[in-house]
């Protein structure tokens, strides 16, 4: 029997990501990292391109470890935008340093990244329950206010569409259709 999933999820690497990461929680830091870039290289692309270039974009940016990112050189930065293997953007790339940069100076006020972004939810996952992904806004008045707070701490990249894809992401939102084997599981 097939499994019924979210109608987004179409090709080999879509479905692996939905089914195994997409919206399932994560505090775990890197990831965090990583999936605040991802999101903001995707930004005017399509995210299965951002998935067939995912080993690209860990090995040009050290597995997304922001102590190492956020230390890149103009020079490194600069190299990046000949890597076929990766979106070429100079705002994005640079944008990796600057996300970076800001990312640390969060763990240090608020002791890690996970307890500043998951405390606008109080900690809990927001469970919709779409019927279709048509359903399912590309923005709402909390990511309108994560992205303004993230931009005034230095981050680039983070508008609220951006933020509201990283929240479902992260397992923040839990926007699986109801008919969505994933539904049930991102709500425990």
């Amino acid at each position: 029997m097939n499994k019924v999933r979210c109608s987004w999820a179409k090709g080999e690497l879509d479905i692996a990501y939905h089914d195994t990461e997409w919206g399932r929680k994560t505090h775990d830091e890197r990831e965090l990292f990583e999936y605040l870039i991802l999101e903001g290289m995707q930004a005017g692309l399509s995210w299965s391109l951002i998935l067939k270039k995912r080993e690209n974009f860990k090995r040009a940016f050290d597995n997304f470890d922001y102590n190492i990112c956020a230390n890149y050189s103009d020079e490194y930065l600069e190299s990046l935008r000949s890597d076929e293997g990766i979106i070429r953007n100079k705002l994005k790339i640079y944008g990796v340093r600057k996300n970076a940069i800001a990312f640390i100076k969060i763990q240090e006020e608020c002791g890690s990244f996970d307890k500043y972004i998951w405390n606008f939810t109080n900690y809990k996952t927001i469970n919709s329950n779409h019927k279709t992904s048509s359903d399912v806004p590309n923005k709402t008045e909390l990511s309108d206010a994560i992205s303004k707070d993230m931009k005034k701490r230095g981050f680039t990249f983070v508008g609220s569409t951006i933020i509201y894809s990283y929240m479902q992401a992260i397992g923040m939102i839990n926007d699986h259709t109801v008919d969505c084997f994933c539904h049930k599981e991102c709500c425990e």
